[in-house]
Order: C-alpha cells, then sequence, then structure tokens
C-alpha cells in the first residue's frame, strides 16, 4: 500500500473507500446514510483510520480516515449489483435499508435486517471498501454523487 508521505508529493492508495446510495433519497437521508455507512467500516477496519490529530494548542481530536471517502449514487438496481459483486469479492461492506428510516437504535436496527433475507434486502446505501481495482468493479454503473 503507497501511503508514504514525500513532501510535494501527492499520497496514493491502492485501496478505495466507497458509498453507494440510491439516487431517490432526500438530501437528510443522504447524509444520515453516509454516516451510518462509514461508522461500520471504521470499526471493523482498522487499517482505514489515521492517527489522532492535536492543534497547535495541545489539543487532541479524534482519528479520521486516512484517505477520502468517494460518494456515489445509482438506481435500485445498481445497489442491488453492486451488493451482490462486494458479496463475491468478500470485501468488508455495510449496508443500509430502507426499513432502518423507520426504527430508532441500534438494536431495532439489527433486527431489521436480520428479518430480511440477503436477496430481497431494501437497500439504500452500501459502503465498500478494499482494493481499488476491486471496488472499482463493484461500483460499475454507478456515478460520482453531485
Amino acid at each position: 500500500m503507497n501511503t508514504e508521505l514525500i513532501p510535494g508529493e501527492p499520497v496514493r492508495f491502492d485501496t478505495k473507500i466507497a458509498v453507494l446510495l440510491r439516487e431517490d433519497l432526500e438530501p437528510w437521508q443522504r447524509l444520515n446514510v453516509t454516516a451510518f455507512l462509514v461508522s461500520g467500516l471504521g470499526s471493523q477496519v482498522p487499517e482505514v483510520i489515521g492517527e489522532p490529530y492535536e492543534d497547535a494548542d495541545g489539543v487532541g481530536y479524534l482519528p479520521m480516515f486516512r484517505q477520502p471517502v468517494l460518494v456515489f449514487e445509482g438506481t435500485k438496481e445498481t445497489l442491488k449489483a453492486a451488493h451482490t459483486k462486494a458479496l463475491n469479492r468478500a470485501l468488508p461492506r455495510a449496508v443500509f435499508t430502507a426499513d432502518l428510516f423507520t426504527t430508532g437504535n441500534d438494536r431495532d436496527n439489527r433486527a431489521a435486517v436480520r428479518a430480511v433475507p440477503t436477496a430481497e434486502l431494501n437497500l439504500v446505501g452500501l459502503a465498500v471498501y478494499g482494493p481499488r481495482s476491486g471496488v472499482d468493479k463493484v461500483l460499475k454503473g454507478a456515478r460520482m454523487h453531485p
């Protein structure tokens, strides 16, 4: 993984963090889904997290992702195809289903996903992490979020 910092040179990663959102979501839903999805990656894929931050006065801040998160959008069908590809490639992933808009806590969220077979999940968002080329193949047909 090329993450060596060389002054004046751009940092390039051979991995990608991507979020795919269903195109018909309201703006508040897009933000909410994105935040939930990336929290899943950050909690289970430790290599995506950088070092803690500190300002000039020595005040510390939480670490964040060490690389950009790219956000895409697509149709319901694009999302379903991407989910299938992510599963087939065994990439680390997080899902957000339409049912989660009606729950109010983590326990109910997990129960809502658990109640639906994989092929029938009503996906509104998917986050994936992995080799750049693999993530690109998962996202085929999606477009960058405006």
